[in-house]
C-alpha cells in the first residue's frame, strides 16, 4: 500500500533529464514534507494526457515542459488569465474530486523575478532568440517592465521576427538585453549556440540563457568574454517551481 498522498509529476517528450523531480525530491526531503512524490512522465502525444490524469492517483498536480505547452490548452478545463495573455501553459491544478484542470504559467514568475535585480536603465530593448513556448511567456514580461521586443527566428512569420543573418552591428547594439529561448547549447551539444555576430558584444549587454544545463553555455561564454552581464536558467527553474508549489497546494 502506497503512503503517497498528493502525487505531483512532469509531463513532456523526450524527457531524457528532469530539473523539476530532482528539485521537488531534494525539497520534500530537506523541508520533512511526507506523503508526497513527484514523476516524470513521459508522454508521446498530450493525446494521452486524459488517461494519465485517469491512472495516477492522488495527482494533484503536473509541470508542462517542451513539446506540450501550448497544445495543453485544449485538455484544461480552465486557464489563468496570465497564462491566456502569454499563450502557454507550464502548470497544471488537479481537481482530484472533479478531475477539472486549470492551467497557469509560472515561467513568467521565474523570469521575471530572476530577471529584475539585473536590469540597468539602458536595458531598453531586447533580442529574443527563438519563438517557442518559453519565448511568449519571456515577451510577457517584457512589455510588462515596458522594454521593446524583436524576436530572431530562422524563419521570420511578421513584421517583429527578424532571420538571424539580420542580426548586424546596428541591430546588436540597439539591443543590450538579449534573452535566448531556444535549446541551443544544452546538453549534451554544449557546443552549439545562436548564430549571432558576438564581436559587437559589450560590458552594457545583458545575455539570459534559459538554458540551465550546462550553467555557463556556450551563448554565455560569448558574452562574458566580452565583459557583459550574463545569467543561466538555474534561478528561473527553481523559482518558478516554487510558484507551481505554491498554486498546487493553495485552497
Amino acid at each position: 500500500m502506497s503512503d503517497v498522498k498528493q502525487q505531483y509529476g512532469l509531463i513532456g517528450y523526450p524527457l531524457s533529464h528532469s530539473f523539476s523531480a530532482n528539485y521537488f525530491a531534494k525539497k520534500f526531503e530537506k523541508e520533512n514534507i511526507k506523503g508526497c512524490d513527484y514523476q516524470t512522465y513521459e508522454i508521446d502525444s498530450i493525446e494521452k494526457l486524459p488517461q494519465l490524469i485517469n491512472d495516477v492517483p492522488n495527482l494533484i498536480g503536473l509541470n508542462v515542459t517542451i513539446p506540450y505547452k501550448q497544445d495543453v490548452f485544449n485538455y484544461l478545463t480552465s486557464v489563468d488569465e496570465v497564462a491566456k495573455n502569454i499563450g502557454a501553459v507550464n502548470t497544471i491544478k488537479v481537481d482530484q474530486a472533479t478531475k477539472e484542470l486549470k492551467g497557469y504559467n509560472t515561467d513568467y514568475h521565474g523570469f521575471k523575478q530572476s530577471l529584475k535585480p539585473f536590469l540597468e536603465s539602458h536595458h531598453q530593448r531586447a533580442l529574443i532568440l527563438g519563438t517557442g513556448g518559453a519565448s511568449k511567456a519571456v515577451h510577457y514580461v517584457l512589455k510588462e517592465l515596458n522594454i521593446d521586443c524583436l524576436f530572431v527566428s530562422r524563419k521570420p512569420k511578421n513584421e517583429h521576427e527578424i532571420a538571424y543573418e539580420d542580426v548586424n552591428e546596428y541591430v546588436m547594439q540597439h539591443h543590450q538585453l538579449i534573452v535566448n529561448t531556444t535549446p541551443l547549447g544544452m546538453f549534451p551539444e554544449v557546443e552549439t549556440k545562436p548564430e549571432l555576430p558576438y564581436e559587437y558584444l559589450t560590458p552594457q549587454h545583458l545575455l539570459y540563457d534559459l538554458v540551465y544545463n550546462p550553467l555557463e553555455t556556450a551563448f554565455l561564454k560569448e558574452g562574458k568574454q566580452k565583459g557583459s552581464i550574463v545569467i543561466n536558467g538555474l534561478d528561473m527553474l527553481k523559482m518558478q517551481a516554487e510558484k507551481s508549489w505554491e498554486i498546487w497546494n493553495k485552497e
